[in-house]
């Protein structure tokens, strides 16, 4: 057992314990690609997207969004840029990366 001298809270490794599986990966490594989704959107998906990448309800990340957009409009520009920067589901590349890659062919 190794203890972390920060705050004195202790831990155990994988090695260090036997009966700790080493085949689970750590809760990063398992979230989805951050995309729209086709089904399940409201509007564009944004909000269908966070919670499908955070692992949360949507209801949630709506509720969030319409607060940022009452306290400041935050919201807007935020819902906004993701709608223009997380990619469809199946599509390639982002609204944004499409229109970048356009501008450059032309």
């Amino acid at each position: 057992m190794e203890t972390d001298t920060n705050k004195g809270a202790s831990w155990t490794g994988a090695a260090d314990n036997p009966d700790t599986p080493t085949d689970t990966a750590p809760p990063w490594a398992t979230l989805r690609p951050l995309v729209r989704p086709r089904a399940g959107r409201m509007i564009a998906g944004v909000a269908a997207a966070v919670a499908d990448y955070l692992a949360v309800d949507v209801a949630v990340v709506r509720i969030v969004i319409a607060v940022l957009c009452l306290v400041g409009g935050a919201g807007v520009p935020l819902y906004v840029a993701g709608w223009l920067l997380i990619p469809e589901e199946g599509a390639e590349m982002s609204i944004a990366a499409e229109l970048l890659q356009w501008h450059h062919n032309y």
